[in-house]
């Protein structure tokens, strides 16, 4: 009889054995499940907290660089002045650019109507009449011809003046005229003045009523036998017309 119950007692040692090492499973497995989840809430709070402080940094900046727009504009007239102010000794680049603002901001187009007056360009009197309705004798040519100016006498050296404000258009050397100077009066009316020496001026030039266009030089070849004078001619569109009707 005690032979036959040793199997028995063996058995259930293996079976307590086992349940024990089932027992250690189930309690492994759901330690290491709690690990595994408190490791995950870890990382997720951790990644919360990175999260919030990269936000709070690019509010920081973004506040940063509005103020700094502000006070960019505020500053802004100030150093717009500072460039205006020419400081001592500088080779006057800030004067110059001064100038040209200066200029752009006064300067208007000039507008020449048929109401409007010139003033005599020499102090002389007229030897040639404007005419194209019918010719007039030129002496030195010796023929009778259209003139589309008039021809004014003067001393070689006498100033001539610009009748009216316009800009300089154009400075030519022709061998009728000699060296003659173009001024635009806008609306379409022009002033052609010939026979000319020692031009202050250059194209573009804004000249005033007075401004002194050049003196007046030997004659050409055209006008040996008139003397010294002044080219005069008036022109509305391109078509010449009379200067004189406009003169003072």
């Amino acid at each position: 009889m005690k032979q036959r119950q040793k199997p028995k007692k063996k058995g259930a040692s293996v079976a307590a054995v086992l349940c024990f090492v089932a027992a250690i499973a189930i309690v492994g497995t759901y330690t290491f499940q709690d690990y595994r989840e408190s490791q995950r809430e870890e990382k997720l709070a951790q990644a919360k907290k990175q999260l919030e402080e990269e936000t709070k940094e690019d509010s920081e900046e973004t506040s940063t660089g509005a103020d700094d727009i502000v006070i960019n504009t505020k500053k802004e007239p100030e150093e717009k002045k500072k460039e205006k102010k020419v400081p001592e000794g500088s080779d006057g680049e800030e004067e110059t650019i001064v100038s040209m603002q200066n200029t752009a901001e006064t300067w208007t187009a000039p507008y020449f109507d048929s109401e409007s007056k010139l003033l005599w360009p020499v102090n002389g009197a007229i030897i040639l009449n404007y005419s194209m309705d019918k010719t007039v004798y030129f002496s030195t040519l010796d023929q009778y011809k259209y003139n589309p100016a008039v021809i004014i006498s003067g001393a070689e050296g006498d100033q001539v003046i610009c009748g009216a404000p316009g800009t300089v258009k154009s400075i030519d050397v022709t061998a009728e005229t000699g060296t003659t100077v173009n001024v635009d009066l806008g609306n379409g009316y022009e002033l052609f003045y010939g026979q000319l020496k020692e031009v202050p001026v250059k194209v573009g030039d804004w000249v005033e009523a007075k401004t002194v266009l050049g003196y007046v030089s030997q004659p050409t070849k055209y006008y040996s036998v008139e003397g010294c004078n002044v080219y005069f001619e008036m022109r509305k569109d391109g078509q010449p017309v009379n200067p004189a009707e406009y003169l003072e």
